[in-house]
């Protein structure tokens, strides 16, 4: 099968950031063995180097407020926690895109205040500024802000591709179920295969 056009190609890392995927983040205690275990940062590392390589985009998204939390809407029970924990504050070392999958020149950084990556971001400006058609996937959660952000591209427009070896949920059968729905809209692919097809 031929693969999508490199330089028209975008990667989406998803949540990257210490509160989410590190022992001592906010949501650490659901998704740091997972990452830890399946290696999924290195994976998701892989498919960044691949897409760079092939002339395409590297993005990240990332939680953040600013300090006080005027931009907070308080509407779940973990949004509602945030204050009191001092949680995904703009500036704190704990909002950083962890080390392994730092951003290099020419990435480019979405902040995001909701669940979803394109809500309220600048992010489908910037990649339709780069004539993307195809988004690639890393994150986690693989059934929440993962699966927010296919759906939400589904609906602007582009190709999505789920990097299965590169995304986590709290559990392997949640990972599993949430990449059969999203295969349903496109494409689920391993790591390994991006390298292929985006240099073949």
């Amino acid at each position: 099968m031929r693969g999508p056009d490199p330089t028209r190609t975008a990667v989406v890392g998803v949540h990257w950031q210490h509160e989410i995927v590190s022992p001592g983040g906010f949501f650490g205690p659901y998704f740091a063995e997972q990452v830890a275990r399946h290696r999924v940062a290195s994976y998701a590392a892989q498919v960044a180097s691949s897409v760079r390589a092939g002339g395409g985009l590297v993005v990240y998204t990332r939680v953040a407020y600013r300090p006080g939390y005027p931009d907070l809407i308080p509407n779940t029970p973990s949004h509602a926690m945030y204050p009191e924990r001092q949680a995904f504050l703009d500036g704190a070392p704990k909002t950083r895109i962890i080390d392994e999958l730092a951003p290099q020149a020419g990435d480019v950084v979405i902040t995001t205040v909701r669940l979803g990556a394109f809500f309220g971001t600048e992010l489908d400006t910037v990649l339709r500024a780069r004539g993307v058609q195809t988004l690639l996937f890393t994150g986690v959660a693989t059934n929440f802000a993962v699966m927010n952000a296919v759906f939400e591209a589904v609906n602007h427009g582009y190709q999505t591709m789920v990097v299965s070896d590169a995304c986590t949920a709290a559990t392997d059968d949640i990972h599993r179920m949430s990449l059969e729905t999203m295969g349903q809209l496109g494409e689920v692919v391993t790591a390994a295969e991006v390298a292929d097809r985006l240099t073949r």
